[in-house]
């Protein structure tokens, strides 16, 4: 015997049905909003993992899925130049990267500095008797005949060893990352021992310790750079929104130096404490959105 379904549940189950089809509907529509990925590339520099962290947690705000990708200097302006990646905001210039810019230049688009106020150099700390990098071979076997260096990769490894010629200097540089550098650093300024380090503001341990930066008379590292913003070509035609937001991208080093000092907490994740500057910062960040 067929029963019938009573008026009541009868409407719900059509309601639910109703519902299920404009939540296929929505379903549908968000997919057709996709925004699609943008892959960004940086060195692992303490400025250059705030600024992309930033930048990543911005763009997901605003609907993109985002990929950063850790890389060698040369190698990040070859993924930007052969399109293995979109973006980034990790490009010193006119002289760290000059030689990157060079030989990627038709391959690329600069969209100008994110921060000015950079500078390159030889740091000790401030209570040392060296005051010049023409100081270095009358202490040599203080430093035992190192200069302490980062990724070998680094535009600024290349000027250094540029220095050491230039200058004459007795002594090697070694190579190593921007974390084994600070870590020699710390323990120096911790023993009350001689350093002398590759050195670059902004960065964190200048906020750590009280530092120097040797002077260079012949000009070597050259005057302050700037951070440039630089993408792919046919970004702007693939991605508008995220090409404005990227080209609008700009902030000071009091903003970058907030968030640099986030990350050096004990267990600090640079993606989660960029999302919260990011949260904490809406007023900054409108400035960056696109029209």
């Amino acid at each position: 015997m067929l029963t019938q379904t009573p008026k009541p549940m009868a409407m719900r189950y059509s309601a639910l049905a109703l519902a299920a089809g404009l939540g296929l509907a929505a379903g549908s529509a968000h997919a057709q909003e996709d925004k699609g990925t943008v892959e960004l590339a940086y060195v692992e520099w303490s400025s250059e993992v705030a600024s992309t962290n930033v930048v990543r947690a911005v763009l997901e705000q605003q609907g993109y899925d985002v990929e950063i990708n850790s890389l060698s200097a040369s190698a990040m302006w070859q993924a930007i130049a052969h399109d293995d990646a979109d973006a980034m905001v990790a490009a010193w210039l006119p002289t760290t990267h000059e030689n990157y810019l060079e030989q990627t230049k038709d391959d690329v688009e600069d969209l100008g500095p994110n921060f000015e106020g950079t500078k390159l150099g030889l740091v000790v700390p401030a209570d040392s008797d060296l005051e010049s990098i023409e100081d270095i071979n009358d202490h040599a076997d203080e430093l035992n005949g190192e200069i302490i260096g980062i990724d070998p990769g680094a535009g600024l490894m290349s000027q250094t060893e540029t220095v050491l010629e230039e200058y004459d200097l007795d002594v090697d540089l070694r190579s190593g990352s921007g974390a084994t550098m600070t870590s020699s650093l710390s323990t120096a300024i911790e023993n009350d021992e001689p350093i002398v380090v590759t050195g670059w503001t902004p960065h964190w341990m200048f906020s750590r310790w009280e530092l120097k930066y040797l002077d260079d008379p012949q000009n070597v590292y050259g005057d302050a750079e700037r951070i440039h913003t630089v993408v792919r070509k046919g970004l702007k035609e693939d991605m508008p929104e995220a090409y404005a937001i990227l080209d609008n991208f700009e902030w000071t080093p009091e903003q970058m130096g907030e968030v640099m000092l986030m990350n050096q907490e004990e267990d600090a994740d640079p993606y989660e404490n960029a999302k919260q500057w990011v949260e904490n910062n809406q007023d900054v960040v409108e400035e960056w959105l696109a029209d």
